[in-house]
């Protein structure tokens, strides 16, 4: 897939999935003879959306991606890594849950009010 279909595939812009890549947060995609960039694996462009969207930072992504290309030898600090990740994660998913709850909480007596 050329680079403006990946784009249009996940809603993200060009520059972004330059992005990614110049950083180190995907790997380096393949060319085409004429310089075109083929995405040929989007599982790497998936994974950096959602670990974006979720609000992990650039700097573990890329950090995963480096582990990678070091071989299965980094499957255990690979495995750390996203351990950690789901441990904070699960942390900010507390939080939330705790701040919808006051909310509701809030909002019930609001309308209760308004009655």
């Amino acid at each position: 897939m050329t680079i403006k279909e990946v784009a249009e595939k996940y809603d993200i812009s060009a520059d972004t999935l330059r992005y990614y890549e110049r950083v180190g947060m995907i790997p380096k995609v393949t060319r085409r003879p004429n310089g075109i960039r083929d995405y040929q694996d989007l599982g790497w462009v998936e994974l950096a959306i959602c670990m974006r969207s979720a609000g992990l930072p650039i700097e573990v992504m890329i950090e995963y991606v480096k582990l990678y290309k070091e071989g299965d030898n980094t499957i255990p600090a690979r495995l750390e890594l996203l351990q950690e990740q789901m441990n904070a994660l699960k942390e900010q998913k507390a939080q939330i849950e705790s701040t919808v709850e006051r909310l509701a909480y809030k909002i019930s007596k609001y309308e209760e009010a308004m009655e």
